[in-house]
């Protein structure tokens, strides 16, 4: 009953699209074998059914780079509590929040998972995590398995703080610090008074210390053709051009005007905080983007991350079929 339930659904939709018949774990086989019989894809059986795509469908990973491969990449949000309170703030970290912190053992519980997942690069970010006692042993957790790049706003490098950093392994390790501008006023404006100069000392004494240094910079969407001032700024500093990452300010968190991102616009970046797995980095913390609850085991979070994006992609080409009338 389930292949003729299937022959007369699948003859009643597009390709790409997909039918969902009454099936339980026993028909799988029957099911997969009738699939590749046919040239249609089975999307899965559970819950009492079974979901097959007709036809095999675009490639949902089409178009995408090595680099932007779902999975490639994945955030650790280690804290969220911050020494800034930035009125754009894509995570809601303050002075005032609560840090949320991933902890030692589960960030290397991570990092280890991650290098059998599939995933090449480790990004460790925040908050502010040089406001954790234990950031060297955090980051060396990571930099042991993967190369690793760790986001700072570069102005607590000092005493003890410095000392962490100097424990780190700049061979293994880039620092992507933030800088809003190539002068003090709007990145002053959006950080507090003060923080671009010292933003700008963190950049050149991690240089001095061997470090690789990555800029970002958060501007409003209508200031993005504008940057070959910027761009000049960040050569003098010494920032190759594949490390000046420039992007347009986000509406999430405390942003009140931005881009509008929702999972349906971004490509996923598997996004790990203390409270779940997320979308992407710039979402970690709303519910709208939430993939799991679930950080372990890791390949289970980043293929359900894989899976999702996949159907959607999928759906989105199913909607816009050719139906020739002439």
């Amino acid at each position: 009953m389930v292949i003729l339930d299937l022959v007369q659904r699948i003859g009643e939709v597009a390709d790409g699209a997909t039918v969902t018949v009454r099936a339980g774990p026993q028909d799988e086989a029957a099911v997969a074998a009738w699939c590749a019989r046919t040239g249609n894809e089975l999307v899965e059986v559970a819950g009492g059914t079974a979901t097959v795509r007709r036809g095999r469908g675009p490639d949902p990973f089409a178009g995408l780079s090595p680099g932007q491969l779902p999975g490639t990449r994945l955030w650790m949000y280690t804290n969220f509590d911050c020494n800034l309170a930035c009125d754009y703030c894509c995570a809601r970290s303050s002075p005032q929040s609560r840090r949320r912190a991933l902890g030692a053992d589960r960030v290397r519980r991570l990092a280890d998972e991650a290098v059998a997942a599939g995933v090449r690069e480790l990004i460790l970010t925040g908050g502010e995590p040089f406001l954790l006692p234990d950031i060297d042993e955090l980051v060396s957790s990571c930099t042991a398995v993967l190369p690793t790049t760790l986001l700072t706003n570069g102005m607590l490098f000092r005493g003890r703080r410095l000392a962490a950093l100097r424990r780190m392994d700049p061979e293994r390790l880039a620092l992507q610090i933030s800088l809003d501008s190539p002068d003090p006023g709007p990145h002053d404006q959006h950080r507090g008074s003060g923080s671009w100069q010292k933003a700008v000392h963190g950049i050149r004494l991690a240089q001095a210390e061997g470090f690789r240094v990555r800029v970002a910079a958060t501007l409003p969407p209508e200031q993005m053709h504008t940057l070959e001032p910027f761009h000049t700024f960040l050569d003098e500093l010494g920032i190759a051009r594949g490390d000046q990452v420039i992007r347009p300010l986000a509406r999430r968190g405390v942003a009140e005007t931005g881009l509008e991102l929702t999972v349906e616009t971004l490509i996923p970046e598997v996004t790990v905080t203390a409270e779940g797995v997320y979308w992407h980095p710039v979402s970690a913390d709303h519910d709208d983007q939430l993939v799991t609850r679930e950080l372990f085991p890791l390949r289970a979070a980043i293929e359900q991350t894989l899976h999702r994006f996949a159907e959607d992609r999928r759906r989105a080409a199913a909607a816009a079929q050719w139906f020739p009338c002439a």
